[in-house]
């Protein structure tokens, strides 16, 4: 993960220290790979299991244990940091697809931990689904998840869109079509705030206009 503040992370750190001194960087080895991919996979479990069971910290602290073992093996993120540390592990298409699973379904479940939480971190949830969505744009859960935390920090036309998406995959989803319904009553609460604003500055500038015109007409006479 990265450091709060800024600052370097300490596994980079030290990973930066021993690229420098020319020391070699370690190999993983396939059966490796798949040792913590299993491990992964057996964090996600415990955490699904612990969601179940409506203890979402603990959860929640499976989830991102998982993640954490997967990062060393993602090719996206150790290519940021090529040149430190271990070389980006080469993954068969089967490790790979398991990696990407496992990913997308801790971020997924993450949002849903938080979506649980009493006060609610909205832009996390919308930060955890959209990395679903970068990997797989039409996940529905990932699109009603950002859908709804999108229209909480106040977009709802970006909310609608992706509202409008995840109930094309799940048509009978009432939770989706609720809150796509409330996008589309927002958006038209302010299309119509905006007409009455725009009323009102036309409103005035027509009686502007035609009290000038009753001056001008007042100096005529007063002239005659």
């Amino acid at each position: 993960m990265e450091a709060a503040g800024g600052q370097e992370s300490p596994e980079l750190f030290g990973a930066a220290a021993a690229s420098s001194s020319g020391l070699p960087k370690p190999k993983l080895s396939s059966a490796k790979l798949d040792a913590q991919l299993e491990d992964a996979s057996r964090l996600k479990m415990e955490g699904n299991a612990f969601y179940r069971e409506r203890n979402i910290r603990s959860a929640i602290g499976r989830y991102h244990r998982a993640l954490l073992v997967l990062r060393g093996m993602d090719s996206e993120v150790m290519t940021a940091v090529k040149g430190f540390g271990p070389e980006v592990p080469v993954l068969t298409a089967t490790q790979e697809t398991l990696l990407r699973n496992i990913q997308v379904d801790c971020y997924n479940n993450l949002a849903a931990c938080l979506l649980q939480r009493q006060s609610v971190d909205y832009a996390r949830v919308q930060e955890y689904s959209l990395r679903v969505l970068h990997w797989r744009p039409g996940d529905v859960k990932a699109l009603y998840r950002a859908g709804v935390a999108t229209l909480e920090l106040g977009d709802a036309q970006t909310a609608k869109q992706y509202l409008s998406q995840a109930c094309r995959g799940q048509p009978n989803d009432a939770n989706v079509r609720k809150h796509l319904q409330k996008a589309e009553e927002k958006l038209n609460r302010e299309f119509q705030k905006e007409k009455a604003m725009y009323r009102g500055m036309f409103s005035s500038s027509l009686k502007s206009s035609s009290g000038e015109g009753v001056n001008q007409g007042n100096m005529a006479g007063e002239g005659v």
